[in-house]
């Protein structure tokens, strides 16, 4: 489907303000609005201050926003959406373009299986009506969605599968001036932490770049605990596992995936012991869905972690004494923060973990 044709359809609607979470079925939608101003779209943190954002900028003009997610951040816009928006509470209507994974007759991730097969219930349960966007055919009826919108006052959600929109080339630069590659550093790390560590990596590249390293080298990777879902959730639930296991535990995060739920610093700042261990690889990128910026290159996470219960800080934006910064981040009593600058660069046709329930039953400490 022709992306502008869809745009057109929500500048006729008078729809000209968007805000979501960049998903890689939308990924082109996403890469097409980065292009405009700072008043006309918002990239926010998590799919629940979306929709909250989107209400704010309708009771300040009385215009329909469009905010848009994957499907598989429904359950964070659930709050606001039943008890903000419901027709219930304040009755505030918006567009919901949400990207579906596990749509029926396709082939996904168990994760995003299960998401696809309740999506619609959802949507349903929340008395948010939908349609299915599949092709230009179906702009009238999203004409016709908007003004039901509109004249009801209440949310409305078109579901758009996989390879809907047609491609989109991003006009800005996907690079960034860092020179550290994340799998290389992994690699490096994993030669460095003692046996008897486990490992909780987050969504995205970082889970599926450790997990092709173990079995690229054939390290035994039952110390390893892959987030193939809950983004924005590693760190916590790393916490729950490090507070009840002697050894360390290192956590392998993101920048987006830190700032989705950046609460859970404080969590750990609070009640984190000294085996806990947090890593950040801080690409300033949404790299997995499109390279989107994430806008966490401005953030000192120094004085960030510090202030709220983190002992100790490292950085690392060189090859320069990387082993000795790994060495001390690892021997030092924690709980410990490592920043690593890396560059937007993965492993190019990278698998994915296999077989969760064995992955579980090795990771678990009992």
């Amino acid at each position: 489907m022709n992306l502008l044709k869809v745009i057109g359809t929500l500048k006729k609607n008078k729809i000209s303000f968007f805000c979501g979470v960049p998903d890689s079925i939308l990924k082109d939608l996403s890469i097409f609005l980065d292009n405009k101003k700072k008043n006309e779209h918002v990239i926010s943190t998590n799919e629940g201050s979306a929709v909250s954002l989107g209400a704010g900028y309708y009771l300040a003009t009385k215009k329909l926003p469009c905010v848009y997610f994957q499907n598989s951040g429904l359950g964070n816009a659930i709050n606001p959406l039943a008890s903000i928006t419901h027709k219930k509470v304040y009755s505030i209507p918006m567009l919901l373009i949400i990207g579906w994974r596990g749509s029926p007759n396709s082939k996904d991730e168990p994760q995003h299986m299960v998401k696809g097969q309740i999506t619609r219930n959802i949507l349903k349960l929340l008395g948010i009506k939908y349609i299915k966007l599949k092709n230009e055919k179906d702009l009238k009826k999203l004409s016709k969605l908007i003004i039901y919108s509109k004249n009801k006052s209440v949310p409305v959600a078109c579901l758009v599968e996989n390879k809907t929109f047609n491609s989109v080339k991003n006009k800005k630069s996907l690079k960034n001036k860092n020179t550290i590659s994340r799998s290389k550093f992994i690699d490096s790390f994993l030669k460095c932490i003692p046996k008897n560590s486990k490992i909780v990596a987050t969504t995205g590249y970082t889970s599926r770049e450790l997990f092709h390293i173990r079995n690229k080298f054939n390290i035994k990777n039952s110390n390893d605990f892959y987030m193939v879902g809950g983004m924005g959730h590693a760190s916590i639930l790393s916490l729950g596992y490090s507070l009840n296991y002697k050894n360390q535990v290192f956590c392998l995060d993101g920048d987006g995936s830190l700032l989705m739920h950046m609460g859970a610093l404080r969590t750990i700042g609070k009640f984190a012991n000294k085996n806990f261990k947090h890593i950040i690889f801080n690409n300033n990128a949404h790299e997995s869905v499109g390279g989107q910026r994430t806008s966490a290159d401005t953030i000192d996470f120094r004085k960030l972690v510090k202030s709220i219960g983190y002992k100790r800080y490292f950085l690392i934006k060189d090859e320069k004494g990387n082993i000795k910064t790994i060495n001390n981040f690892i021997n030092l009593p924690g709980p410990s923060f490592l920043e690593v600058k890396t560059k937007i660069e993965s492993i190019k046709n990278i698998g994915r973990p296999k077989n969760l329930i064995k992955i579980k039953n090795d990771f678990k400490s009992f």
